[in-house]
């Protein structure tokens, strides 16, 4: 089948969404499938990319290392003329959420929405973030969800949430599966040696963007307590993002400085070979779907210790394959590697099983074949025409719209307000 991914983020930016696109592309392209992706520009795109279309962006929007696409209708029109979609996969609710919705109408394709994300925790990216505009979102969230076909929840957690909030769309539970032979074949001493850890240390891992809504601020903190307490621990963080500066003023502060790895943004064996430089994985954010990155550390065999939140729960299992906490507490967590750390070889034996048995739940073949029997479905069924213009999706974007008008005019008048005053003061 010719598959149509629609998505705001994909390499070179890192991050779960666009490691999903990529991930499910390569896998549909292995079994023989056609998948052409539309995103946006960011900074390093390659040349000479192959099925993909990009739409021009704002790069770093406010401040964020997120790009945000211009749709150009006209830019991929030529392009599906030839390439002729069998469905259409959307991975965001706006921006080229819009231009997914009008091609599956106009063509009365089915369209499938993932959402990966819960974005009434990021709107502090857009100027003038408000109670208002959060609950907006919701809106305008729940409204794309019932303009599809089907939405894919990648956790249990996340479809619950999604029938709470007014979706009546089929939904399927389906995650982003991992590639369990590239994770599990790390080359940890290598990344050891390269960063300056020493090989007897007691490495606690992290991996992901260093953004405020991962707080970070707290994960920083619980593994900087640890490693007060285990002298021969280090710490190892694959990522990068505005929360840099926090992790390396908390570790400064604690006068462990030398025992902080910050890797940097890190793909492919790199990235297998950093996972396998860990003996735990640690994981604090709230905020996620799923979480790709637990699963990963599990492919890589590492016990995870993480706090209870949607997408958390349904892979950590407390003392079978790590520890899951209900309490966000320094103190606890700090324990909780410890007892990671502690662990006896029998002990330690009978949690890599569960770990094993866990990431095979999670791989990337199983997750793959659930989407393609949920694809040849789809298609086999005539799609229900979407009433786009007159959707609570549609009123949802006029009053965001509407929100960010108003709250730039007030910025503007306090603006001028400001600069009346200093021409009085002058005067004065």
């Amino acid at each position: 089948m010719n598959i149509l991914m629609v998505t705001n983020t994909f390499s070179p930016h890192v991050g779960g969404v666009a490691r999903s696109v990529q991930g499910f592309s390569d896998e549909f392209r292995r079994r023989g499938h056609r998948v052409l992706v539309v995103a946006p520009l960011f900074e390093g795109t390659p040349g000479g990319e192959s099925d993909v279309v990009r739409m021009p962006a704002v790069q770093h929007f406010s401040g964020s290392d997120f790009s945000v696409p211009v749709p150009v209708p006209g830019r991929i029109a030529s392009t599906l003329k030839s390439f002729a979609p069998s469905i259409v996969h959307s991975h965001h609710p706006f921006l080229l959420g819009d231009t997914a919705l009008r091609i599956t109408a106009s063509r009365n394709l089915p369209v499938v929405f993932t959402h990966h994300t819960l974005y009434e925790h990021y709107t502090h990216y857009v100027p003038g973030d408000s109670p208002r505009l959060r609950r907006f979102v919701l809106e305008l969230v729940s409204g794309y969800c019932n303009l599809c076909d089907a939405v894919v929840a990648p956790s249990e957690s996340v479809a619950n949430l999604l029938r709470q909030r007014g979706v009546t769309t089929r939904i399927e539970v389906i995650s982003t599966g991992v590639d369990l032979a590239k994770f599990s074949g790390g080359d940890g001493a290598a990344c050891r040696q390269r960063l300056g850890i020493p090989a007897e240390a007691f490495v606690v891992g992290h991996v992901g963007r260093l953004a405020f809504e991962k707080n970070p601020k707290f994960l920083a903190e619980a593994a900087a307590r640890f490693l007060l307490r285990k002298e021969r621990a280090h710490v190892l963080v694959a990522g990068d993002g505005p929360a840099r500066g926090l992790f390396e003023e908390t570790f400064r502060r604690a006068g462990l400085a030398s025992r902080l790895h910050l890797a940097g943004v890190l793909d492919g064996s790199k990235l297998a070979n950093a996972y396998g430089a860990m003996d735990v994985f640690a994981f604090a954010s709230r905020t996620e779907t799923q979480g790709m990155v637990l699963t990963e550390a599990m492919a890589a065999g590492l016990p995870v210790v993480a706090i209870d939140a949607p997408g958390v729960r349904e892979v950590v299992r407390n003392e079978k394959n790590g520890r899951l906490l209900t309490d966000e507490d320094p103190e606890e967590f700090a324990a909780a590697l410890a007892w990671i750390a502690s662990l006896p070889p029998d002990s330690r034996q009978r949690l890599s099983r569960e770990i094993a048995v866990t990431a095979a739940n999670f791989s990337m073949a199983r997750s793959a074949d659930r989407t393609l029997e949920l694809y040849a479905e789809l298609i086999g069924t005539r799609p229900r025409l979407k009433e786009i213009e007159t959707s609570p999706w549609s009123v949802a974007r006029a009053r965001i719209a509407e929100e960010w008008k108003i709250l730039r005019n007030i910025a503007h008048a306090a603006g001028d307000a400001v600069l009346a005053a200093k021409k009085e003061n002058a005067r004065q």
